[in-house]
């Protein structure tokens, strides 16, 4: 599609910072100003720049600003991208970073065709990646506050024999007692925030269950926990962090896009490969990782994962499809006992189940 102007917008929490590159390869450059980061303002801009342009492309970096900005330009009847920054180009010796710039060099980079948007969720898929994030936001609260008892503990030489944070070691924890009275309260102090931190995490993750019928990529997640390892909320975190699969053509770009695949540093004849490449979502990625660690084991179905399997086969055109694919989900007899190798072979089943179960229509 061909535009009249193409804008860079370098967002901020109260200002956006406006550069107008004419189309043509040697059209004008140019820093238009910076405007207040409100929809009223860029309303205004929009209506002013669409008479003159008539056609506009916008881009803007993704960040902490969100997609709100996305959405009011799309709805106007422009089109908007939102750039990944990680694959922005940059010039080596470029040592001065101002607004103007950036805004000047995202208009120039778009009209050349040389940004790399990114997939941006609706906003009933941005609410689920936000209750999901929050889960691991409580998961982080407990596993500080464990910590925080461990260490403390270890300070006064007080020593469990067992396997930890079961029932019997916190009544183990409860019955501990120290001399002081600040010590003491110090101690039940740690001990109340991790019970409530644990509160927290479980109730987020009873919501995200009672959440997944209503989801669009809900049977996505469903059809996911045909495999072992992947349980509910780790199938309902790695399709909020991914979206919808079926935009990658194979495995190794779901693969290279959770930054799973080892780097290269190559030069001549030397060929050097690194450790991965850990691009994209760390939440995806070390949720994969972990669900491998149970993949990894040997293949074992339980009575209640073959109860799982048959009502997730009872999925309406995809029981035959998903039969197959997690039958034969097994860690490869000649594949090294390298966790991310595991999970690079657990995602490859992933990308295949959700080419087959279809999302619902979005409300």
């Amino acid at each position: 599609m061909d535009f009249n102007a193409y804008l860079g917008l370098d967002v901020h929490k109260n200002t956006i910072a406006v550069a107008i590159a004419d189309s043509g390869r040697t059209g004008d450059v140019r820093f238009y100003g910076e405007i207040d980061n409100t929809p009223d303002a860029v309303a205004a801009l929009l209506k002013k720049l669409g008479n003159r342009y008539k056609r506009l492309h916008c881009v803007y970096e993704s960040g902490p600003c969100g997609y709100g900005l996305f959405r009011q330009i799309n709805d106007s009847g422009h089109v908007c991208e939102v750039v990944s920054p990680a694959h922005t180009p940059r010039r080596a010796g470029d040592r001065i970073k101002t607004d103007r710039r950036d805004a000047l060099v995202l208009a120039r980079l778009s009209r050349a065709g040389e940004l790399t948007a990114v997939w941006v969720p609706d906003a009933a898929h941005e609410a689920m990646r936000d209750l999901i994030r929050s889960r691991e936001a409580a998961s982080k609260d407990v596993r500080q506050a464990r910590q925080r008892i461990q260490g403390f503990l270890l300070r006064h030489s007080r020593r469990y024999v067992g396997a930890v944070w079961k029932k019997r070691h916190r009544v183990w924890l409860g019955n501990q007692t120290f001399e002081h009275a600040a010590q003491q309260i110090a101690f039940q102090t740690y001990l109340n925030a991790m019970d409530q931190a644990c509160e927290r995490k479980v109730a987020i993750q009873g919501e995200i269950v009672a959440l997944l019928p209503e989801w669009s990529l809900g049977p996505v997640v469903e059809a996911l926990q045909a495999l072992r390892g992947v349980a509910p909320v780790i199938a309902a975190g790695v399709v909020a962090e991914v979206g919808d699969m079926r935009r990658f053509d194979s495995p190794r770009q779901l693969m290279a896009y959770l930054g799973l695949v080892p780097g290269e540093h190559s030069s001549g004849e030397t060929r050097r490969l690194t450790g991965i490449t850990k691009a994209g979502s760390v939440v995806a990625r070390r949720l994969i990782v972990e669900a491998a660690w149970a993949y990894r084991m040997p293949a074992k179905i339980g009575q209640a994962m073959y109860q799982r399997q048959e009502e997730l086969y009872r999925l309406e055109g995809t029981g035959s499809a998903l039969r197959p694919i997690s039958a034969y989900a097994r860690p490869s007899k000649k594949a090294p006992v390298v966790i991310t190798a595991i999970a690079r072979e657990l995602v490859g089943f992933i990308w295949a189940i959700a080419q087959i179960a279809p999302p619902r229509p979005a409300h």
